[in-house]
């Protein structure tokens, strides 16, 4: 990949809050490096979240230490358009993972905004895994904080860590 002209390669981005990243979201980080010669994983800030249990450059570390064997991916963050950082990377592409169909009218709602902002990019909509169909980043802290095991959900590596900040003191 050194050599290659970074205007012609296909880039992905792969935009989330991740606050936690769970296996659903390395799921669709893993599966779009497959198909794309270059991912960015982006957290994104989103202004109508708020109340995070970890800070942008703890998120930014965690995706990071899972993502290490995959060698097409890096991560970032930004709090300013979507489009406009697509536009700026040079990237084709938003991946965004589905995991049922409440989730489709937002998502599906904000490609046709994407597209407006920038005409160039386009929104691949990953399907979740059967194992991860309902899995997201509000049911783990929910289960952590009441003192659950969230081991199925998180990559391994990171559980302590996640588990000791979620958890009720």
């Amino acid at each position: 990949m050194q050599n290659e002209n970074r205007s012609s390669m296909k880039i992905a981005v792969c935009p989330g809050s991740f606050d936690p990243i769970t296996k659903g979201h390395l799921d669709i980080i893993r599966r779009t490096a497959k198909l794309f010669e270059r991912v960015i994983v982006l957290v994104s800030v989103n202004p109508a979240k708020t109340n995070f249990a970890f800070t942008i450059e703890e998120r930014v570390d965690f995706i990071r230490r899972v993502t290490t064997d995959l060698d097409n991916v890096e991560v970032d963050s930004s709090d300013g358009l979507l489009a406009d950082y697509l536009r700026a990377k040079g990237a084709c592409a938003i991946v965004k993972g589905l995991r049922a169909v409440s989730d489709f009218e937002y998502e599906f709602q904000m490609s046709l905004a994407n597209k407006v902002l920038n005409p160039e990019a386009e929104t691949v909509i990953m399907t979740a895994a059967a194992e991860n169909m309902y899995l997201g980043s509000s049911i783990v802290k929910q289960i952590a904080s009441f003192g659950g095991d969230i081991s199925n959900f998180v990559p391994e590596c990171l559980l302590q860590e996640i588990q000791v900040r979620l958890s009720r003191k």
